[in-house]
């Protein structure tokens, strides 16, 4: 039986009210979960993946659907297969007993009635991380908050008019400080156990785009001026990689520049930020997740 919510969908900003028991939503989303891939996977920052993984479950489908997407295939394509709340229990659980450090739900927020339920189903005792593009609603983040550890969200975009090229969202910033804020307030500061692995709190990721190193500059302000940057951590991302040229605007069909990437990260320590940068070899597909339908060996659907 589908959830309540999925009919006159209302569960990210899009607000687009589909019946999703009888069409697809504006994310891609129908009635049931959809889930791509899940493994314990090792390229999340050192203090969620740990020695052993964190413990990843991409969904398929995404309120934003960026054009630049490196996971496009799951994210616009929507490869995956769909899971019950039960199913997807038992996914957290054998994630949790082969050793992973956290679970990490990869862009959920399309399918939180059943994510939520699925957590409350499995009870599992390692930190619970909400991976998302950012994009939440203010309304629905206590709820969110209630279930989670880890607040996940990759500020994208400061330009109204550049979000709404990118992905069709030009309240994209108003929207992902809202909720961040909301986050910060009620995690409070980061806490980490003795091996440096993070238990509670806010990571902000930020992806510098080609072309756009003051557009990430204005978000550094941005989080500087509305929220107590000592509560969380910052990670910057160069990984930018032009996998779907055709798809993308004039002057991005590139990765970032050495001189961009420095820019944004002496912006950042200028203004007090802490915590993780990439090495720019990271733009490359060795570091994309494979989107094969397996979990730990096992076809999702057998689960």
């Amino acid at each position: 039986m589908a959830h309540p919510e999925y009919i006159g969908c209302r569960l990210c900003p899009r607000e687009c009210g589909v019946d999703r028991t009888q069409s697809i939503g504006r994310c891609g989303g129908g009635a049931e979960a959809l889930v791509a891939a899940a493994s314990l996977h090792m390229w999340e920052e050192p203090c969620l993946s740990g020695e052993r993984g964190a413990g990843a479950v991409f969904f398929s489908g995404c309120p934003l659907g960026c054009v630049f997407c490196q996971n496009r295939e799951i994210s616009i394509d929507k490869k995956g297969e769909s899971v019950s709340a039960s199913s997807l229990a038992n996914i957290f659980r054998e994630l949790e007993t082969a050793g992973a450090e956290c679970l990490d739900l990869v862009s959920a927020t399309q399918y939180v009635p059943t994510v939520f339920e699925a957590l409350d189903i499995a009870r599992v005792q390692i930190p619970v991380v909400w991976n998302t593009g950012g994009y939440e609603r203010a309304e629905l983040m206590d709820t969110l908050l209630s279930h989670i550890d880890v607040y996940l969200p990759d500020f994208k975009f400061f330009s109204p008019e550049l979000s709404k090229k990118l992905c069709g969202a030009p309240d994209y910033a108003k929207r992902a400080i809202e909720s961040l804020k909301i986050a910060v307030d009620t995690l409070g500061e980061c806490v980490f156990d003795e091996r440096g692995i993070m238990k509670r709190g806010t990571i902000v990721r930020h992806l510098v785009l080609p072309g756009q190193k003051n557009d990430s500059i204005e978000i550094l302000k941005l989080l500087k001026n509305e929220i107590d940057i000592t509560k969380i951590k910052l990670s910057l991302m160069s990984q930018f990689t032009p996998f779907f040229p055709e798809k993308l605007p004039k002057g991005m069909n590139r990765k970032i520049t050495s001189y961009e990437y420095s820019c944004v990260l002496e912006a950042a320590s200028e203004m007090g930020f802490d915590g993780f940068s990439q090495d720019r070899s990271s733009a490359k597909c060795e570091y994309l997740p494979s989107f094969d339908l397996k979990a730990l060996g096992r076809d999702i659907k057998d689960f």
